[in-house]
């Protein structure tokens, strides 16, 4: 019977090298093992991680709940931490049943105007109010996800209103570091396109808007340009003159406000292109991110 000293030295040397590389093998299989059993391996092909981009949830209103800290759907985790921020749902969904009380007139200061309006709708029926209880409940996940307090003027839990001046005081009540209107025009078809309503100044009555002018300025202008990136939507093509900013003193919401604040028109629900955008709830999730990075930019720079 031969033995291993009997080979010759080229066969030692190869037989020697089976043995180490076999070695190696079953060691890499035994540590493997080891951090698959303890619970280290993840999930299985294709399937997201708990938290990750893949994952999310229905929050209230049925608002999209972003994922883990990567989502890009928000911020930074408590970048907005002490902020308040006041989002107003234009009109109500129940204003049509109480005509009488929407009409009464209230001061806006340099003026009177009706307590509020029904707000318009697409040529499918889809209402301003659904549009902008929709987005508000959207944006309000997004904000809160970055540790903000959020104050609605209404959650669907009023027979009507609130009126436009009453809005502005809830936001002057929260010490809103921003607030912000939530609208959809109602113009001619063609007329296409989102615009941010800026306060002109006024002073007059109840009304002074000197202090906001400025930083209202600067909280729409932030809001217009993540609002046209998050959305691909262009800035009105019959307002503002390709700004996507308009100013104005004629409504109360605006002149009544001693915070910061804004309207934004998200687009105009009588053109059917604008109006396929409105009522996609895809998109409509699009608008709520850039409305959260456009307020995010003001309070953090």
């Amino acid at each position: 019977m031969s033995n291993g000293s009997s080979l010759p030295p080229h066969r030692r040397l190869r037989g020697t090298l089976l043995v180490v590389l076999a070695a190696v093998v079953v060691a890499g299989l035994g540590g493997w093992l080891a951090w698959r059993s303890s619970g280290h391996d993840g999930p299985g092909t294709g399937q997201p991680a708990p938290g990750g981009p893949g994952e999310s949830a229905t929050g209230p209103g049925g608002s999209h709940t972003p994922g883990g800290k990567g989502s890009k759907d928000h911020g930074p985790r408590d970048s907005l931490k002490g902020k308040v921020v006041v989002l107003d749902p234009g009109h109500n969904p129940h204003n049509s049943e109480h005509g009488r009380e929407i009409a009464r007139q209230v001061d806006i200061g340099n003026d009177r105007k009706e307590c509020d309006t029904t707000g318009t709708a697409t040529n499918d029926g889809y209402a301003e109010a659904s549009f902008t209880l929709d987005l508000a409940r959207r944006a309000r996940t997004l904000l809160q996800a970055q540790g903000a307090k959020v104050v609605l003027t209404q959650d669907g839990d009023r027979p009507y209103g609130p009126c436009v001046d009453e809005r502005a005081e809830i936001g002057n009540k929260a010490h809103a570091d921003a607030a912000l209107s939530l609208h959809a025009d109602g113009s001619g078809a063609g007329n296409r396109g989102f615009h941010v309503i800026l306060p002109a100044r006024v002073t007059a009555g109840p009304a002074d808007t000197a202090d906001i002018v400025g930083p209202s300025r600067q909280l729409g202008e932030r809001l217009a340009g993540r609002f046209r990136t998050a959305t691909g939507s262009a800035a009105s093509n019959y307002i503002g003159g390709g700004s996507g900013l308009d100013k104005r003193s004629d409504l109360g919401g605006l002149n009544l406000s001693t915070v910061p604040k804004v309207f934004i028109e998200c687009g105009n629900m009588r053109d059917p292109k604008d109006a396929a955008q409105l009522t996609d709830a895809h998109w409509r999730q699009k608008a709520a991110r850039g409305i959260t990075e456009g307020i995010t930019d003001f309070l953090t720079h």
